[in-house]
């Protein structure tokens, strides 16, 4: 019988946040596939738990996730964590959930920690809406392109970036999006010197010019402001719908705010409209 995959979220900082389901998982899992097994090693020594593991990144997913999926195939089960937050998030992972998921292995994710969640959450920015970008490219070109790509998205946008790139992302943020966007800048979240910067673009990179960055970074960005939508009908058209409100038995007022509402156009703009075009019509018939 094929046994299961289980995605553990590790700790972001504070090693209490640790779920008892969590820890249950560890236990019970026959092996534990690790980002990097010298980190999980000090949290399995936290919490008491020995278990074997296997090395699991980046650079030997391919080779290393195969080896994963034969011995799940034959019965064991296996616990996926990385170094921090939730696995198979920005992280390579996901292409050991894709490769279980082919051979119909069964896939379950434990809910805790997780960075993108926690800063979206306290940056003061729209949590209703939002959207996670990881990692921008070291590659100039890619980096500008997915810059470009997001130059009208009017949700939230989600950022990771390492303390030593902070300044040229800040820079490139600022040229891409305008100085006076929005942002909360998340650094060492749950951890004794959590901080969070809620400033703009170009306050932001004031402030790094005499503060070194120190930490890993979850930058919160504030969405484009969206575009009014071009009303569907003419003014003319319009202003034939006001009119047939009107035959219909209802004031001018209430058939110019029934319309706006309908068609987008400015109530005050579509009611001046149509008292000129009563005029208009006023002076035809009296002529």
């Amino acid at each position: 019988m094929a046994g299961m995959l289980y995605l553990v979220p590790t700790p972001i900082g504070n090693l209490e946040d640790i779920s008892l389901r969590c820890r249950k998982i560890l236990e019970q899992a026959d092996f534990i596939a690790a980002e990097d097994t010298r980190v999980t090693l000090k949290l399995l020594n936290h919490l008491d738990i020995k278990k074997p593991l296997v090395s699991y990144y980046e650079h030997n997913r391919i080779k290393s996730g195969q080896i994963i999926l034969e011995r799940i195939l034959a019965g064991e089960t296996c616990a996926l964590v990385s170094d921090a937050g939730s696995p198979a998030i920005s992280d390579p992972g996901e292409d050991l959930v894709r490769l279980c998921a082919d051979q119909g292995v069964i896939v379950s994710a434990i809910p805790g920690p997780c960075a993108v969640i926690t800063a979206l959450s306290i940056s003061g920015l729209p949590t209703s809406r939002f959207t996670f970008e990881g990692f921008l490219s070291t590659n100039k070109r890619s980096r500008q392109e997915h810059l470009q790509s997001l130059l009208k998205e009017t949700r939230t946008m989600i950022f990771y970036e390492a303390p030593h790139k902070l300044p040229y992302t800040l820079q490139d943020l600022c040229k891409a999006f305008g100085s006076e966007r929005k942002i909360s800048l998340c650094r060492e979240l749950t951890k004794v010197h959590e901080e969070v910067i809620r400033t703009t673009l170009s306050g932001a990179l004031e402030y790094y010019k005499n503060v070194s960055p120190r930490g890993e970074y979850v930058l919160v960005v504030e969405g484009a402001t969206p575009l009014m939508k071009e009303p569907e009908l003419s003014l003319e058209e319009a202003l034939i719908h006001v009119q047939k409100l009107i035959d219909q038995g209802f004031s001018r007022k209430d058939a110019v705010r029934q319309v706006a509402v309908e068609t987008k156009f400015p109530k005050n703009k579509l009611y001046d409209a149509a008292i000129g075009k009563s005029e208009s019509l006023d002076d035809q018939s009296g002529s």
